[in-house]
Formats: structure tokens, C-alpha cells, sequence
């Protein structure tokens, strides 16, 4: 006596059509809603000087440091704040072209120490060219 009817069972079958199509909508909305402002990120409130600016042509190379005394340069975060670490990442970013002129952008509330490292690493670099930003001064 046979009770099975012959037939092979159904094999379960996922479809994966949908799946991507759901990761495809996940992946979109995520680019969509970053942001790619690099000011956004970080807050800083530049000195004032009375001085006028003048800019220097070419592409220059910008390190923020924070109200914290945090470096960033480009736009990535150095993690350690000693000198050594500073230079490895100025070097990375920057590449052999030591003639870019630099834009140190510094909170108006970092400690002094901060700026003297980030001055001190781009000298041992070889950077020549350094500005310190700053915004006018208000007029009472």
C-alpha cells in the first residue's frame, strides 16, 4: 500500500526581487537625507581682525580646530592631539605638494595651545603659507 500520490513536494522559494527593491529605496533615502556641508558639522566662531583678507589662488588645505582644541582636517577628524599624529594626517591628506597654501579656521575659544600645535605640525611639515582665519570686526 502507497500512501504517498508520487508527486515531490513544493521546495520553498524566497524572492529576493522584492528584497532588493526595499534595500534599493533604503540605500536612496539615506543619500538623500545626508548631508554633504562640511560647516555644518562643525561650529566655530573665528577671531576678529580689522585687517582685510586676501585669498591665494589655488586649492587651499583647511584644518579646523574646535572650541575642545579638536583637529579636523579636510574632512575627517585627527584622533590623537599630539604633534606626530597631526603631521601623519596633514602628510596623508596633503600629498608632496608643500607649496599649497594652508587656512588654519581655529574656534575664537580654543586653547592657545592648540593653534601653536597645528602651527607647529604644518612648519615640521614644510608648509610655508599659512593664514589664520578670522571674520571683521563688528561695528558698534
Amino acid at each position: 500500500m502507497r500512501l504517498s500520490s508520487g508527486r515531490v513536494p513544493d521546495e520553498p522559494e524566497i524572492n529576493l526581487i522584492s528584497l532588493i527593491d526595499v534595500v534599493f529605496c533604503i540605500i536612496i533615502f539615506l543619500v538623500v537625507t545626508t548631508s554633504f556641508d562640511q560647516r555644518s558639522a562643525i561650529k566655530l566662531v573665528l577671531p576678529q581682525s580689522q585687517a582685510n583678507s586676501q585669498l591665494d589662488e589655488g586649492d587651499p588645505l583647511t584644518i579646523l580646530v574646535d572650541a575642545e582644541g579638536r583637529f579636523f582636517i579636510g574632512s575627517s577628524e585627527v584622533l590623537k592631539r599630539d604633534v606626530g599624529s597631526l603631521k601623519d594626517a596633514i602628510t596623508r591628506v596633503a600629498g608632496s605638494n608643500r607649496t599649497r597654501p594652508v587656512i588654519l579656521r581655529a574656534d575664537a575659544r580654543t586653547p592657545h595651545q592648540a593653534v601653536v600645535t597645528a602651527m607647529d605640525a604644518l612648519g615640521q611639515v614644510g608648509f610655508k603659507k599659512i593664514s589664520i582665519a578670522t571674520t571683521p570686526e563688528a561695528k558698534p
